[in-house]
């Protein structure tokens, strides 16, 4: 089964354009197989069949790793880790925060940062609203903030103002494209359609930043 999933993946993969090592794409099946496990008890997602979440999950977050740039991300309403789970596996270079509110959710965030031995993985069970980053008495801002679209975009936004500097890149995953961004605090820098291998739906990227 394992195997099978890992040829999908790559296969979608390559369709897309990208290409992971085979032990990253097995880690990567590793951590959906956790989902489908974790799923009977904690309803992480709707997504039942650990075959679609090859395409609903996996290629639908690493589609906007290339997009991805700092070292220091934060991925708010983490959820099961989508996508923060799947850019710390292919990215280990960069430092990655997952920030959920919900209790069973962060509890298995914690858990598959062990079995996936993802050192570069912090997991915060906090509100945004509430979560202030301080590293020797100095506040941290992040690079980059990712958000699959749990809220509109200028709640995104303003939720986690205090996180952003002016280099901060904000991205926004869509499903149906709304490039409304009723702040004039923002700028729209650009947005992208997504093409995800076996995913018939439509998928937009917002790249944001503060004025």
């Amino acid at each position: 089964m394992k195997e099978r999933l890992r040829q999908q993946l790559e296969f979608g993969l390559s369709q897309m354009g990208l290409h992971f090592s085979v032990p990253v794409q097995q880690k990567l099946v590793h951590y959906i197989q956790l989902i489908a496990r974790w799923n009977k008890a904690f309803n992480l997602t709707a997504i039942r069949d650990v075959e679609e979440m090859v395409s609903k999950h996996l290629l639908d977050s690493l589609v906007v790793q290339p997009y991805v740039e700092g070292n220091n991300v934060l991925d708010v309403g983490s959820g099961a880790g989508l996508p923060g789970i799947p850019f710390a596996i292919t990215s280990p270079e960069k430092h990655f925060v997952l920030l959920d509110c919900n209790g069973k959710k962060t509890r298995f965030l914690t858990q598959a940062k062990i079995d996936l031995k993802l050192d570069n993985v912090e997991v915060i069970h906090q509100r945004v609203e509430d979560y202030q980053p301080i590293v020797d008495g100095h506040r941290i801002y992040f690079d980059v903030i990712t958000a699959r679209a749990y809220a509109t975009t200028d709640e995104i936004l303003s939720s986690t103002e205090h996180l952003q500097d002016a280099n901060t890149r904000i991205l926004v995953m869509q499903g149906k494209l709304d490039e409304q961004i009723q702040s004039h605090q923002y700028q729209l820098i650009e947005s992208h359609t997504l093409d995800v291998y076996g995913l018939d739906a439509e998928r937009h990227l917002l790249e944001i930043k503060k004025l």
